[in-house]
Formats: structure tokens, C-alpha cells, sequence
């Protein structure tokens, strides 16, 4: 059983506060660790307590800190990982939040989706390039104003390419798509606009 990936941290983003989604993640992390027998029930009870009670990065980091995988780790100032390899059977991959983009990610996925959310993603790369090995899923690509995404030469097996964003002005970051898609689609859409609070939120004061 694969794990979930958590974003990867840059030394300057110790100190900034983690979402709820974050401590989802990391959670998610330390469940399929205990489920791989890689932590005791003990551990996991530690270590998930640890996680919702954390406030910034550098409380969760420690917390993942000794698993394989697609954890959660510190990277050096200034520079991104050049690689990284996804390789899944089943089950869904999620980057998202404020993961650091590699320069090149690999990914192998049989019987699950994918999603490269880029919101609020640290790109400290003009490109990056992204190779598809994938049968019977979808990759959904998530891109801000500046992104540009290029697709057109991934080998496409009984799916499509669905290109919801259009570039307008300057191009601050490229993501170059090849490899080959069996049976799925390529979902190319721009970030979704913020939920307008419900009538019981807005009467408390919680969108404030």
C-alpha cells in the first residue's frame, strides 16, 4: 500500500501556519503507515494527536519525518527536488497546498486518479515536466493566471484532452505533459472561485 503524498516544505515556510486540508493529508499519511506496520497503534495515536494540534509546518514535518515515500520533508533554500517518482495501484494521488514542484514528476498509476493542483504550489522553476504513465484514471492539472500547460504529445488510448484555461499575458511557469494515458482523461481548469459562506456562517461571523 502506497502512501498519500504531503507536501514537500521549503526552510522558509517552517514558521507559516498549516490548513485543515494540510493536517488531512499528513493524517492520511501516518493512518497508511500504521496499515503498512510501520507504526504501532501507539505511535499512530501519538503522532496523529500531534497533527491536529499543530499550528505551522515545522510542527508536522517531524511527524512524517522517518517514513518512505512521498512524505512531507525539508528542502534546501532556493532549490527544488529535481525528481519525483509516483507509483500507484489503486487509489487517488493529490498534490495540493503548498507543495514545492520538482522539476520532473514521473508517474505510474493503474485504477486512480491524479491531481497536480499548482494554487498554491512554490515553482521555483520556469518548467517542469511531467510524464504520464497511467491506465484507467484521470489527471486533473488545477493552474493560476501564468500557467501554461502543453499536452499535445502524450500517446491518448480511448481518453481525451480537455483544456478549460486560457493563457493571457505573460507565461511565469510551463508544464510540459508527455507519455502515454490508457483509458482516462487530461483535465486542464483554472482554480476555483471561493464558496460564498452559507446564511448559519455569515449570522456567526465566520467568514470574516
Amino acid at each position: 500500500m502506497s502512501q498519500e503524498p504531503a507536501p514537500w516544505v521549503g526552510q522558509e515556510q517552517l514558521e507559516q501556519r498549516v490548513s485543515h486540508d494540510d493536517r488531512e493529508r499528513v493524517s492520511e499519511v501516518l493512518r497508511v503507515a500504521a496499515g503498512d506496520g510501520r507504526l504501532s497503534l501507539e505511535e499512530l495515536e501519538e503522532r496523529l494527536e500531534g497533527c491536529f494540534a499543530a499550528r505551522t509546518y515545522g510542527d508536522l514535518v517531524p511527524l512524517v519525518a522517518d517514513l518512505p515515500g512521498q512524505a512531507m520533508t525539508v528542502a534546501e533554500p532556493g532549490r527544488a527536488k529535481e525528481v519525483a517518482r509516483v507509483r500507484r495501484t489503486g487509489g487517488n494521488v493529490r498534490y495540493e497546498g503548498a507543495w514545492e514542484v520538482p522539476r520532473r514528476l514521473e508517474i505510474a498509476v493503474r485504477g486512480g486518479n491524479v491531481l497536480l493542483d499548482f494554487t498554491s504550489a512554490v515553482a521555483r522553476q520556469p518548467v517542469t515536466d511531467v510524464e504520464l504513465d497511467m491506465r484507467g484514471g484521470n489527471l486533473r492539472l488545477i493552474v493560476p493566471a501564468g500557467y501554461a500547460v502543453e499536452s499535445g504529445e502524450v500517446e491518448m488510448l480511448g481518453g481525451s484532452v480537455r483544456h478549460h484555461v486560457t493563457v493571457g499575458g505573460p507565461v511565469v511557469h510551463r508544464v510540459t505533459v508527455t507519455g502515454a494515458m490508457t483509458g482516462g482523461n487530461i483535465i486542464v481548469q483554472p482554480p476555483r472561485a471561493p464558496r460564498r459562506p452559507g446564511r448559519l456562517r455569515r449570522l456567526l461571523g465566520r467568514d470574516r
